[in-house]
């Protein structure tokens, strides 16, 4: 074999060998980018899909907080109706012109002429005529809504028979009607 024919032969092994390489490395490399593009799907599907779970229950807590702070405005709302109702009943009780004042008046005095006749009567300021005439000793006005209360000389007993705290037990024993009527619940 002259010199040039195993040059040949040399460079045509080395060439064989080298397109062997390369089609080794090239399906090497298509195997490669195919696990990378699976596993590029893989992550894909998963992040799709843990984002939509996300996105799921990020929704049903939007939902849960916007009826919470509906239900919260809802009893701000019928509190502030229910303190205004509170307040334009005070504000009816307490008119001087309230209709069957004097017959209320005259029923708490014959209830409170039970107590003694010794007591000392200390009238809310807008009764304090209506009950001038009466068997008891009159007093310091005291404040309320109408009504009076009624004192021992040492002070050591009072009895109240204001219109405030019938007012407040009456409103009290009646909340659930009065809701019920404002509200329809």
């Amino acid at each position: 074999m002259t010199l040039d024919a195993l040059a040949n032969e040399i460079a045509a092994q080395a060439k064989a060998e080298a397109e062997a390489i390369i089609a080794t490395a090239k399906q090497q490399a298509k195997q490669i980018e195919d696990e990378a593009t699976a596993e590029a799907s893989s992550l894909s599907s998963n992040a799709k899909a843990r984002a939509k779970r996300e996105s799921a229950q990020l929704s049903v807590e939007v939902v849960a907080s916007a009826k919470q702070a509906n239900q919260k405005h809802l009893l701000i709302a019928k509190r502030e109706e229910l303190d205004e109702t509170w307040e334009s009943i005070r504000a009816s009780v307490s008119a001087s012109d309230l209709d069957g004042r004097s017959d209320i008046l005259n029923t708490l005095l014959a209830e409170a002429s039970k107590s003694g006749k010794d007591m000392i009567l200390r009238p809310v300021s807008t009764d304090r005529k209506a009950l001038d005439n009466g068997s008891f000793t009159l007093g310091d006005d005291v404040d309320g809504l109408g009504g009076f209360v009624l004192e021992s000389k040492d002070g050591s007993i009072v009895l109240d028979y204001r219109f405030d705290s019938r007012l407040e037990e009456a409103w009290k024993s009646n909340l659930g009607t009065v809701n019920k009527t404002l509200f329809g619940n």
